[in-house]
């Protein structure tokens, strides 16, 4: 387990409370334990914000709860899940050194409205920040067969930026990005929270990762049509205006660094349901000028060259980047408010970002290793230029040294030989084009056209070959 210094560290880094950057280390091994149990590990479908934050996008809102889709729906029984846990506890005890409390671990299963069982679990726990006396914190499981998983899961690798992190990774079988996207749709129309319309800008906002409008309206009808609603369109949402208002703050605030206002998010939606109706291309800006030689850096993961001092800065930029929000940036004893678009790295190795001077509008550039901080600020600045710097999606290369497992004596039916369609996927960066069996738009590592190493982990659906 990490020590607290640690932990508090990354809470002042990231302007977090303790107890939610708490929360965020624990989930991560509590997602290490499901992919450790060989029953639970293929068969449970990870999804949900926390999902988007620990899978898909580093720089993303912190999150609370484990949400799975499962498909083998007899796991939904107390005598199923309780000496299940109960090892998965052990296991992440024995590998972490986190005191988890088996005998507090609690699931209340239920029928839903549509007379389908689900599942609400509550694991309890005390972290390096947690208090030594009264209640226990606690990470909810919310858990169901109820859902229409309309593509393959995908394994990712589990975003945990802390020092106990297993040599060969955490790893965790996902919603494919896709269908995290048309499940965030389905459930803005069916319950409107602040956190589902958050998510849906985000997700409309990363164009390097974004599906093909076709693929998301499939997915999305086929999800709606599962629930028996209707697919939404901004005028459905009219009415729930107020509403999100009076909870944007309650239900964000405390998993972000700055709190964004909601019209930014809101008056992104016309454009989001216009392109999802009619597939129109949404035209496209151009990239920031860039230095002679200068190569574009957008990765989930930092790379390993830019030094530690300024990754909790950086970071800090990465955020305020996605959400279009402007930076105080202190940098050679001054501070400049910006508009943050590109990180780049020069021939000489070093990390250059390219903003905007909000103040002047005029271009500057900033050598990462010489700022000093980076504050978030709740100025709004409509982007000149493609905002580069939000990631590029999961990380899907099996891991070269695996975690251990709990053993399990379930033997594994034998693969059947691929007998289908093949669909065709283009990498969002080097415009390659690569055959899959399933649809999953995530890339392994990859040479572009002329031969050298792509950035790019995610591809958009082109066609499908019979």
């Amino acid at each position: 387990m990490i020590d607290r210094r640690e932990l508090l560290e990354a809470a002042s880094s990231f302007s977090l409370l303790p107890s939610v950057v708490e929360k965020d280390y624990v989930l991560g091994w509590v997602l290490a334990g499901i992919n450790a149990r060989e029953e639970i590990a293929e068969s449970w479908a990870f999804k949900g914000g926390t999902c988007l934050k620990k899978c898909y996008f580093e720089t993303y809102r912190f999150s609370e709860d484990l949400d799975f889709t499962l498909r083998d729906e007899s796991h939904l029984d107390e005598d199923f899940l309780q000496p299940v846990f109960e090892e998965i506890i052990g296991w992440i005890t024995e590998q972490s050194g986190l005191n988890i409390a088996v005998d507090q671990l609690e699931f209340d299963i239920y029928e839903n409205p549509r007379g389908r069982m689900n599942c609400q679990g509550k694991i309890a726990y005390r972290g390096p920040v947690s208090p030594t006396s009264g209640g226990w914190p606690k990470i909810k499981l919310d858990l169901t067969a109820d859902e229409r998983l309309v593509l393959p899961p995908v394994r990712c690798e589990v975003f945990h930026p802390y020092t106990d992190r297993p040599e060969g990774g955490i790893w965790a079988n996902c919603y494919a990005y896709e269908e995290a996207f048309g499940e965030k749709l389905r459930a803005l129309a069916e319950r409107t929270r602040p956190r589902d319309l958050y998510d849906v800008v985000n997700l409309y906002r990363h164009t390097d990762s974004r599906p093909t409008a076709a693929v998301l309206s499939d997915v999305l009808r086929q999800k709606c049509e599962y629930k028996a609603i209707p697919v939404p369109t901004f005028d459905t949402l009219l009415p729930h205006r107020q509403s999100l208002e009076a909870m944007w703050s309650d239900m964000l605030a405390h998993q972000l660094p700055v709190l964004p206002p909601l019209n930014d998010f809101w008056d992104a939606l016309p454009e989001i349901f216009t392109w999802i109706t009619t597939g129109a291309e949404i035209p496209q800006r151009a990239f920031i000028q860039h230095g002679a030689g200068e190569l574009a850096v957008r990765t989930r993961v930092l790379p390993m060259g830019v030094p530690i001092r300024s990754r909790s800065t950086l970071e800090i930029v990465r955020f305020a980047a996605a959400n279009h929000l402007c930076v105080d940036l202190t940098y050679d004893g001054g501070v400049r408010r910006i508009e943050p678009y590109s990180l780049r790295q020069t021939a000489e190795g070093n990390f250059v970002l390219h903003a905007i001077r909000s103040d002047s509008g005029e271009h500057r550039s900033y050598r990462v290793d010489r700022m000093q901080s980076a504050t978030v600020t709740s100025q709004v600045f409509t982007p000149r230029y493609a905002v580069e710097l939000t990631s590029t999606g999961p990380l899907t290369v099996a891991p070269s040294t695996a975690m251990p497992r709990i053993a399990s004596t379930r033997r594994r039916a034998p693969r059947a030989r691929h007998q289908g369609p093949t669909y065709v996927y283009r990498c969002t960066v080097c415009r390659k084009t690569f055959n899959r069996r399933t649809m999953d738009g995530s890339l392994n590592p990859h040479k572009n056209p002329r031969g050298y190493p792509c950035p790019g982990r995610v591809g958009v659906y082109v066609r499908t070959k019979y």
